[in-house]
């Protein structure tokens, strides 16, 4: 009986001792940037040179393979950091990626698309949480408070603080990040493997979400240029009248041919650099009108130029007569439920 309590003590004390070891392990995550298997090559003895036997002649020499002394600083065993280096990704069109000692770079060329980059990228440190310590509009430049990093292969999560700047340079754009800082815990890290390591993680950060943001983008305007588009009164700066389209400038601009027709005007000379369209509005029947579900418009017949305005994420459309004459509010706001009706049936054909 003696017997089974003592081996019941022992089972339970390895059982113990298992489990404090396994808390060990689940919590030192060292061994996923070590080295494994036999250290012995450590132990190996270093190159001699050799002795040649009194009375023996060698060959003549000429060093060509020789092999130099070497003497190495580096870390060794299981100090050894495997872990493969980071790679930037290019996932935007046009783009490319560069990374020296204290900086990585995003190229991209210096099209309308890119020149929101900066308002971009205000986005995304917001969407991801990452706090700013200090920013300058006029010079595109942000510099970043403590970023925590929390990776697997790291016991204690590191910190990095970083400086982004956006600057053009001829035909192109360029983020530049570098490093303002790098702590683990309470340790200042100064190692340019792993300020370089986190120059690379942030920027592939960015230039992942600035993929998503502008797909999405894409997406959306996709939407609209098939789908409906919403269309409301408003008035320009000077009080006058004018139809706002709540879609980019380029969808309207494309929509507006068959939409135009579609309400009984007869589009004529376009300038998409101007904005401007001559129109012929003859009108439809009371029963055109009606499958629309509107009334009659007041808009008399006649030949108007049509401007249209670019509002970012909206349009303006504005209606002027022969005489230079901009349509009345009754006018205006019967052409808006006219519209209004059009971009909500019509699609490009």
């Amino acid at each position: 009986m003696a017997t089974l309590l003592q081996k019941s003590k022992v089972m339970k004390v390895a059982g113990l001792s298992l489990v404090v070891l396994l808390a060990a392990c689940s919590s030192d995550q060292r061994y996923k940037r070590q080295v494994s298997g036999d250290e012995n090559y450590l132990d190996a003895a270093p190159l001699k040179a050799l002795v040649v036997p009194q009375g023996m002649s060698l060959p003549l020499q000429n060093g060509e393979y020789d092999i130099p002394p070497v003497t190495s600083t580096g870390a060794v065993g299981k100090a050894l950091d495997i872990r493969p280096p980071v790679q930037t990704i290019s996932l935007l069109s046009g783009s490319k990626t560069e990374n020296s000692a204290d900086a990585s770079r995003l190229l991209l060329e210096n099209t309308p698309e890119n020149s929101a980059l900066w308002s971009q990228l205000n986005l995304i440190l917001a969407q991801k949480g990452i706090k700013v310590a200090e920013k300058n509009d006029p010079t595109q430049t942000v510099v970043t408070d403590w970023v925590v990093w929390d990776r697997a292969d790291e016991d204690v999560p590191l910190q990095t603080r970083h400086r982004l700047v956006i600057a053009p340079q001829g035909y192109q754009i360029i983020l530049t990040i570098t490093n303002e800082g790098i702590k683990q815990g309470e340790q200042n890290i100064t190692d340019p493997v792993e300020i370089q390591r986190y120059n690379k993680l942030l920027l592939n950060e960015i230039v992942d979400s600035l993929y998503i943001l502008r797909d999405t983008s894409k997406q959306d305007k996709l939407g609209n240029t098939f789908g409906i588009i919403d269309v409301q009164s408003g008035s320009d700066s000077s009080g006058l009248p004018q139809v706002i389209a709540r879609a980019p400038f380029d969808v309207v601009w494309d929509r507006l041919p068959v939409v135009l027709e579609s309400i009984g005007m007869k589009v004529g000379d376009r300038s998409r650099s101007t904005g401007a369209v001559n129109v012929t509005y003859k009108g439809l029947s009371s029963s055109e009108w009606q499958t629309f579900g509107i009334d009659d418009p007041t808009v008399p017949e006649g030949d108007y130029k049509l401007q249209v305005g670019d509002l970012n994420n909206r349009s303006s459309l504005q209606f002027i007569n022969s005489k230079g004459v901009p349509l009345t509010q009754k006018q205006n706001d019967d052409l808006v439920a006219a519209l209004k009706a059009a971009f909500s049936t019509t699609n490009i054909k």
